[in-house]
């Protein structure tokens, strides 16, 4: 119990200030890709995947832990998937992120999460169960892209590092953006550590590390995955309403140590503050929080567990889930922000004409 709760906490807290400090919003580089143009935090995911990828397979190569791809439950992956990334833009942040950004005092991901906790409870042990398992039910056997193609997953992993690297490379080759910064106020590792502005992939390098270590640390407790948000998120409801402590394993308190770690680098960088919605903002935080979590649970992962180490283990599940997770996200990001700009801009055009 005890080394259960030191490492998952650890585990937990490392990676809560890591994307607290170097804002690793995958709800915004998904939205950015769309709107903005800017593919930046989708690179850097890459990256993290890429890391963690090459990190958990020589682990298993050296049999320090194991991993079974299990079965493919394709419909429930696509439709949850795409819920999810809707969810996600109304929520204001996915699964960590809302996490992190509570640790930071945005009122609006406490609701959120509030909402995610509860609907992913219901569809993993209350009423929805039901639907929920029968849409799972229907499943490719095999889900492991490596073992459906015949090829040592090794290719695989070379492939994708190679695609990150040119990305890398072509990133790097483009003229830098000069932000202007204030004078710093601190110095040293102080600096670098709360104040100095964070690269996006030199935090998904961090996230990838985090990403290799939770494996060994997790599956040292008996818990056979590596980071996981959404089924520990709620077994933290189910916890307090039934006092059940066997609900309470080691992926509790990693998204505990998040909630931590978001904390304490906020108030080190002098960025926590408790921040309150307006009640549009909170009701809208609600309801995403509920999608996510009805996605989410549907899908078997968020962005974390099927976006970042599903993916890295180069299954259909996660690199599906990703793909879906995108177009869902750019689905709500259209009749949230683009679509209500264009009527925006309709409506000046035609002030301005009836005026001329």
């Amino acid at each position: 119990m005890l080394q259960m709760l030191f490492t998952g906490l650890i585990c937990g807290a490392l990676l809560g200030f890591v994307m607290q400090r170097g804002r690793f919003c995958l709800t915004g580089g998904f939205r950015d890709m769309y709107i903005a143009k800017d593919n930046r935090m989708f690179y850097a995911l890459l990256i993290a995947i890429a890391v963690q990828s090459v990190g958990v397979y020589t682990l298993i190569q050296l049999g320090v832990i194991e991993f079974s791809a299990g079965t493919f439950p394709w419909i429930a992956v696509i439709v949850g998937s795409f819920i999810f990334g809707i969810g996600i833009v109304f929520a204001g942040g996915c699964a960590t992120g809302t996490w992190y950004r509570a640790g930071e005092g945005l009122l609006g991901s406490w609701i959120a999460l509030i909402g995610y906790m509860l609907m992913s409870a219901i569809m993993k042990s209350g009423p929805l169960l039901p639907v929920n398992n029968s849409i799972q039910s229907v499943q490719f056997s095999n889900n492991s892209i490596a073992e459906t193609t015949g090829l040592p997953v090794w290719i695989f992993i070379a492939i994708f590092v190679t695609i990150v690297i040119v990305i890398l490379i072509n990133e790097r080759r483009k003229p830098k953006v000069i932000i202007p910064t204030m004078k710093p106020k601190r110095t040293g590792l102080a600096h670098l550590l709360f104040e100095k502005r964070w690269h996006p992939f030199f935090t998904a390098l961090l996230v990838g590390m985090i990403a290799i270590l939770a494996w060994p640390l997790s599956e040292a407790t008996g818990r056979m995955a590596g980071l996981g948000i959404t089924t520990p998120s709620a077994n933290i409801l189910q916890f307090l309403v039934s006092g059940d402590q066997s609900i309470l394993n080691w992926g509790v308190y990693l998204v505990i140590g998040i909630f931590l770690g978001s904390f304490i680098a906020a108030k080190a960088s002098r960025e926590f503050r408790f921040r309150m919605p307006d009640a549009k903002t909170g009701i809208t935080s609600f309801i995403g929080g509920i999608t996510m979590g009805f996605g989410a649970s549907l899908a078997g992962g968020c962005s974390i567990g099927n976006g970042l180490v599903m993916t890295a283990m180069m299954t259909w599940q996660g690199w599906i889930a990703l793909l879906f997770m995108i177009l869902g996200t750019w689905t709500a990001s259209y009749f949230v922000f683009v679509r209500p700009n264009m009527k925006k801009k309709l409506v000046t055009t035609n002030q301005t004409i009836l005026n001329a």
